[in-house]
């Protein structure tokens, strides 16, 4: 069973989304928080297994709660649920933690899915917001970062993006869960990105793996 905490300011959109969530056979909807300051409270008492995140709540937005959860709890798994697209949102979002980004105008069984793949390892992102991402790195040299990195990083970088996880990249390679995360800094690092989630996007989007 997926546990899941939901935090949104409005009422009604939390009762819908956790009324379909939690008729599923294999997501419940353990706490509702209505304000950031509640959600990370919840977050770090809890640990559920997936948080969805509206950005604009009072008290504090979901960006400011995504980075302190992060910060305390590296492993929390946030899903961005928002009606925003605009940059302001969108990178700061991604840059503090979250996994996957969501619109809500997606569906009830959409988000479900994004919460199953999430929890599998994987980042949902918007279409949108995987063309802004990638139309960002763009205003460098993105398009030949990837010849930096060596065989084994390009190993790594491909189990990512089948979204496995460093335990289980170790694994499958029969290498140190630390030399992995030595490699996973080394690839951020030549391809200029913040987060997992973006080498990922970089890598689909460059057909690194597609031959």
């Amino acid at each position: 069973m997926i546990s899941v905490l939901f935090a949104d300011d409005h009422e009604m959109v939390r009762i819908g989304v956790s009324s379909y969530l939690s008729a599923q056979p294999d997501i419940q909807v353990i706490a509702e928080a209505d304000d950031g300051t509640e959600a990370v409270e919840l977050a770090l008492k809890l640990r559920p297994d997936i948080i969805l995140m509206d950005l604009v709540m009072k008290k504090m937005d979901g960006i400011e709660a995504t980075k302190r959860i992060i910060e305390k709890w590296s492993e929390a798994k946030v899903i961005i649920v928002t009606s925003f697209l605009d940059d302001e949102k969108v990178y700061p979002a991604l840059e503090a933690g979250a996994t996957s980004y969501m619109l809500k105008t997606s569906k009830a069984s959409e988000i479900a899915r994004a919460i199953r793949a999430t929890h599998q390892g994987q980042s949902i992102l918007e279409p949108e917001v995987t063309g802004k991402i990638m139309s960002k790195m763009r205003g460098g040299h993105a398009a030949v970062l990837h010849e930096q990195l060596t065989e084994r990083e390009k190993g790594v970088l491909k189990l990512m993006t089948e979204g496995k996880s460093n335990q289980e990249i170790a694994n499958e390679l029969f290498i140190a869960l630390k030399t992995v995360k030595v490699h996973v800094s080394n690839i951020l690092s030549k391809l200029d990105v913040h987060d997992r989630t973006q080498a990922v996007i970089y890598a689909l989007n460059e057909k690194i793996f597609s031959e």
